[in-house]
């Protein structure tokens, strides 16, 4: 137990449940059903409704939590439970067990975003006590962390068999700022099909190396005209649509013209930018110079990109019942963006207003040694409490 220094009962309950739900291993490439199975068994001992949404292959599943009337118009609080490897990471002591060291408990998931997921459900005997009007729900997905895809099967059942939200709180870490925009982000793995030759003779085949480190290039090239399109609005970091090459591979040694060569890369949009204009224009650039010059001497060169994830960007909805809310929750009268992507585009789709507003910093993410403040939790909780009362 890591409460006993707490003189708040509901932040001594928020840090035991984070303490269990960071017990379970739940990167991406792993099965959340022992955290979901746990969860049940506390939602039980509440009695509270839930809904349980199984991935197609049933080894994972989200939560659809309900707390008060069974009405649209509730408020979704939504954290994702899946988090990211430890493999190769130096931490300080086990990652899967939740450690206390003065101000902060530290912990895979502490930060992004389990400690959210705590909050939330920590916070359902209070929920219960505030007779509600509107109902708080909580939506608990996976695999967020590599493709943003947990939430949809849920999402996709609002306002059929499940109630239809006004407004979406995502509780990744802002520090407990409200943001209303984040960019969006496309992967993409592309693969160059050439025809190996002697290299003393390069007219006999074609370079897949070649043609790719043509591609690359150009993706810079272009990432310069994004650059220079800059932000209009202001408010990014950096300020304007980013594309990035992470890894290139190709070839078998240094005297074949390389049959094969293939490169991983990404787009981050502005909101607004269409999430397929770098590969429209990288797909335009190779069939107009790339492949012609291929297929001179390789008739059967080929170039093909697969769209590997989409997740869409957040764009600001002014004036919006989730952002009046979460200001007004938040007891702040502005707006931030954020330079990471999440969950909330998703719910932006299917025509919810929605923010991102949760405890911890994201600089604290995805590292060794990963933490949240106790600070933070406790101005989650503050922020929780309000919106009870809002919606009592």
């Amino acid at each position: 137990m890591v409460n006993s220094q707490n003189p708040d009962a509901r932040l001594g309950a928020t840090l035991d449940m984070l303490e269990c739900l960071i017990s379970f291993d739940t990167e991406s490439s792993k099965s959340n059903l022992p955290l979901v199975a746990a969860v049940e068994d506390y939602l039980r001992e509440q009695a509270v409704d839930y809904v349980k949404v199984p991935n197609a292959e049933g080894d994972k599943a989200a939560l659809f939590i309900s707390i008060g009337p069974k009405v649209d118009g509730g408020v979704v609080l939504s954290g994702h439970t899946d988090v990211v490897p430890v493999e190769g990471q130096s931490w300080t002591s086990d990652p899967f067990t939740l450690r206390r060291e003065a101000d902060r408990v530290f912990g895979r998931g502490t930060c992004d975003m389990k400690g959210f997921d705590a909050l939330c459900l920590a916070m359902i005997p209070e929920f219960k006590q505030a007779r509600l009007a509107r109902p708080i729900h909580i939506l608990l997905s996976y695999d967020e962390e590599i493709a943003c895809t947990g939430s949809l099967d849920t999402i996709a059942r609002f306002g059929h068999d499940l109630p239809r939200p006004a407004a979406v709180l995502v509780g990744e870490p802002t520090l407990m700022q409200v943001a209303d925009a984040h960019k969006s982000v496309a992967t993409y793995r592309t693969t160059v099909h050439g025809h190996e030759a002697h290299s003393s003779k390069p007219y006999l085949g074609a370079s897949a190396v070649e043609a790719g480190c043509d591609l690359v290039t150009e993706l810079y090239r272009f990432a310069e005209v994004l650059a220079a399109e800059g932000d209009p609005s202001g408010r990014f970091d950096p300020p304007a649509s980013t594309i990035h090459v992470g890894t290139i591979h190709g070839g078998t040694a240094r005297n074949i013209l390389a049959k094969e060569c293939s490169f991983l890369w990404e787009f981050r949009g502005l909101p607004g930018v269409a999430q397929d204009r770098a590969l429209r224009h990288l797909e335009d650039y190779a069939a107009r110079v790339v492949l012609p010059k291929m297929t001179r001497y390789a008739p059967k060169a080929s170039i093909e990109t697969l769209v590997e994830v989409e997740v869409p960007g957040l764009a600001p909805e002014t004036g919006s019942q989730a952002e009046s809310l979460a200001l007004k929750l938040a007891r702040s009268n502005r707006t931030i963006t954020v330079p990471f992507a999440t969950e909330a585009g998703q719910f932006q789709k299917a025509e919810v207003p929605t923010i991102v507003c949760g405890p911890g910093s994201i600089d604290q993410a995805h590292q060794p040694d990963e933490y949240i403040a106790i600070a933070q939790i406790e101005a989650g909780i503050a922020f929780m409490r309000r919106l009870a009362t809002e919606m009592g």
